[in-house]
């Protein structure tokens, strides 16, 4: 009885009356899901490494991210900023400037941010607990946690969309997972699955069970390590877990945007505050159309307004779709030449060449144009 109680031990965190199987087969579970990872690891550069700094940097591309494209650029970001201090040191420019195509662009001010408080108040090191994460600019609970366990070595649970699905499918969870009080079991169900000294091999073996067999869609039950203690698999209920909530259609914006060039033939750029949608990046001047307004009329009203300049239009560049996670747009580009006045708008702004504009980091679907954009305007000076 004792030895059986011993081994039980074993799951850090476990409280029996949360568990949906019973404590001495929750061990078995565990050790089996263990055993697979051990087996099916997948291989990433930031599991080859033990610096704590390049695996934060892995976990806040991974946020709503998938790894086949975040591996690119991490290469290319760590490569640039290998170190806390080498980042910290950086322009918040050039550091958009590797980020671009990566999207969700505050996680890259953020990580800025954040190594300056590192070096700031922990002399360049980066703190090694879930609380101490968490005060850092863009570092949340799961990321917290992922660090702690990966970097660390540290027994703290995770709950990234991979371990969530996981957690849920096993324990026949069919609440909306965003309540607070489901949120509550998840975590603690998450932190029960964790072997004492073996945090790390159990973040990692939720996340890859979640991205290789447990995935959102036609999941791969009969292989699954767990199969035999999952309620969701042995009710027929994986396919409806996690619980999908209804899409709304995405609203539809018009936006024109001016490619205005000067007597020397250079383009005016401007850059976004930090704060917000695409914050940081560099764009050409425009805004939404008004409802009722014409494209042109939409165009001379954002450029009146936003700069007060006079201009000439040359015609249209073209035209670009492009969807954002909660919005969709049609761009419109057209070119302006400017004919008077000075520019005099609250943000910041450059005249460059057009050579130059992909020094810049610029929203996708300002970048879809450059191509346009850069050599008839060489050609028009």
């Amino acid at each position: 009885m004792e030895r059986g109680r011993a081994a039980d031990d074993e799951v850090a965190g476990r409280d029996p009356r949360e568990m949906a199987v019973e404590p001495k087969t929750a061990r078995v579970a565990v050790l089996s899901l263990m055993d697979w990872f051990r087996k099916s690891a997948r291989r990433m550069d930031w599991r080859e490494t033990e610096d704590p700094y390049r695996i934060w940097v892995s976990e806040i591309m991974l946020q709503q991210t998938p790894v086949k494209k975040v591996t690119p650029y991490y290469r290319r970001f760590t490569e640039a900023f290998p170190t806390i201090r080498a980042l910290a040191q950086a322009p918040l420019d050039d550091v958009l400037k590797l980020w671009e195509g990566l999207g969700y662009y505050s996680r890259a001010r953020n990580l800025h941010k954040a190594v300056g408080i590192v070096i700031e108040e922990h002399g360049g090191i980066l703190p090694c607990s879930v609380e101490e994460l968490m005060a850092l600019p863009g570092i949340g609970r799961s990321t917290a946690g992922a660090i702690v366990a990966i970097a660390f070595r540290g027994d703290a649970p995770v709950l990234d969309s991979n371990a969530r699905r996981v957690i849920a499918r096993l324990h026949a969870i069919r609440e909306d997972l965003r309540r607070p009080s489901v949120e509550r079991s998840l975590w603690d169900f998450s932190r029960g699955m964790i072997l004492k000294g073996k945090g790390r091999e159990t973040a990692l073996a939720l996340m890859d069970l979640g991205a290789m067999v447990c995935t959102p869609r036609n999941p791969k039950c009969p292989l699954c390590p767990l199969a035999d203690w999952c309620r969701g698999y042995r009710s027929g209920l994986q396919d409806a877990i996690p619980r999908k909530a209804a899409k709304k259609p995405l609203p539809h914006h018009d936006v024109v945007i001016a490619v205005i060039e000067n007597r020397e033939g250079k383009i005016l750029i401007d850059r976004r505050p930090e704060e917000g949608l695409l914050g940081g990046l560099w764009e050409f001047p425009g805004g939404k159309r008004k409802p009722g307004e014409s494209l042109s009329k939409a165009l001379e009203r954002e450029i009146r307004e936003e700069l007060r300049i006079g201009f000439r239009n040359l015609g249209k560049i073209g035209t670009v779709d492009h969807a954002y996670s909660h919005f969709r747009i049609t761009l419109h580009a057209y070119r302006l030449r400017k004919t008077g006045g000075r520019v005099r708008s609250d943000r910041i702004w450059r005249w460059v060449r057009p050579g130059e504009l992909d020094n810049y980091a610029f929203p996708g679907a300002n970048r879809k144009l450059l191509d346009k954009i850069a050599v008839p305007a060489q050609r028009s000076t």
